[in-house]
Order: structure tokens, then C-alpha cells, then sequence
């Protein structure tokens, strides 16, 4: 499976010959001035909840390439409101069956308002479940024993787990959720993108390498494979 950064906490993914995007946050992060935005393809946009950093782009990729967006109830309605037709609206607990595969809406523990203040429903985790591999996108959110349900549903090939600290856990925090979600293979985000989350990212892939696991960070623009 394919993996393409395009900083913070926005990437892509192709299943089954879909594009996947999360949370788009480009054109405001002075990190990602390389990325053209026009360039981006998506047929589905998954958004993790409405904070700006997660949704900044969410409205202009989607009208321009007509991906489904699948995202919190209220967030749903409120893209509606911004002209965005194609939604998904989910909430946690959930699942649902698309083209590529199954996705389970799970706990995240943060906040969720949404760029103009409005109410913007509970914060999602995706937990993927396709014929290709399974994983786990945690948006943004604290370390919680919730995470230990993950392995019951699904056997994870890698997970996607923010590490920035301040707003979310920490690198020590990401270690233990992948404890909890039997996962040894991790893509950290939400780091390094403004003040408040810079960390030592040798350090944080050192951390990880003592635990058993592998924390790989790929740099805005470039792809791996999963």
C-alpha cells in the first residue's frame, strides 16, 4: 500500500485503486509550500474532525475533484453549508462498507470545533479494514484504553498515530498505543509544524527502535510503501 506526506497530519493512501486523502492541511503550512494543491487527486477525503489544521483545504479539493467526504455528522453538515454535496456523514461506534473496504469510526479524545466556531461533533478515529492491509488512522488524540479494542476488529499492518505532544500524545504515549493496538509498524504526524509540537525526530525513531517498532516519517512529498 502506498502512503504520500503531504505534512501535519494530511496524507494519502491507494486501495484498491482509490485515492484516499486525510485531513487536508496544506496550503496554510509554510512547511508544505512545495505541494500544489491543484495537483492532489482524491476520490474520497476522510476528515478526523473540523480544527483548521484538519479541514483547511477540505472545501476546495473537494468541489474541484468531487470526492466523498467522510467525516462526523456535524461536520458534514457544516461542509454543506460551504457548497460540498458529496458527504458521508459517521459517527463513533460506526462502520461502513465502501468500494475499497470497511471503515470503523473509533474513539479519538480531543476537541472538534470547526473553523468559524461552530460545533463540529465528536473527533474520529478510521480504522480500515481493506483487502489489501488493514490500519489504523488515530487523528488527533490523547493515549486511551480504547485503543485496545482496535486488535479485536481488525489485525493491524501499520498505524498512523499523532506524536507531537502539547495538543496530543507524545512520543512515550504512541509507543504505548501501539502497544495497545499490536502494531509495530508506525507513520508519525502532527509534529513539527508550528512551535507547540517540535520535537527531536531522531530521538522519537530511537524511542520506537528500543520498543520493538519501527516510526517512520516520511518527508512532505514523498511516498512510501506500507
Amino acid at each position: 500500500m502506498l502512503l504520500t506526506s503531504f505534512g501535519h497530519a494530511c496524507f494519502s493512501v491507494e486501495i484498491e485503486g482509490n485515492t484516499i486523502l486525510f485531513d487536508p492541511f496544506i496550503t496554510p503550512n509554510q512547511l508544505a509550500a512545495s505541494i500544489d494543491i491543484n495537483t492532489i487527486e482524491a476520490d474520497y477525503i476522510f476528515v478526523s474532525h473540523g480544527h483548521s489544521d484538519h479541514i483547511a483545504d477540505c472545501v476546495s479539493i473537494a468541489k474541484r475533484t468531487g470526492a466523498k467526504v467522510v467525516c462526523a455528522f456535524e461536520v458534514a453538515e457544516w461542509l454543506k453549508k460551504q457548497g460540498v454535496e458529496n458527504t458521508h456523514p459517521m459517527n463513533t461506534g460506526g462502520k461502513w462498507s465502501f468500494e475499497f473496504g470497511t471503515v470503523k469510526c473509533v474513539v479519538a479524545h480531543h476537541s472538534g470545533g470547526l473553523p468559524d466556531g461552530s460545533y463540529g461533533g465528536n473527533p474520529l478515529g478510521f480504522l480500515f479494514m481493506t483487502p489489501e492491509e488493514n490500519f489504523y488512522y488515530a487523528g488527533d488524540t490523547a493515549l486511551t484504553l480504547d485503543m485496545q479494542l482496535i486488535p479485536r476488529w481488525a489485525e493491524l499492518n501499520f498505524c498512523i498515530l499523532p506524536i507531537g505532544d502539547n495538543f496530543t500524545m507524545d512520543v512515550k504515549d504512541a509507543i504505548i498505543a501501539a502497544d495497545f493496538l499490536k502494531c509495530h509498524v508506525i507513520v508519525g504526524v502532527h509534529y513539527n509544524t508550528f512551535g507547540f509540537i517540535k520535537i527531536d525526530t531522531q530521538e522519537a525513531v530511537a524511542a520506537f527502535k528500543v520498543a520493538g517498532k519501527t516510526l517512520l516519517l516520511p518527508e512532505i512529498g514523498q511516498t512510501i510503501e506500507l
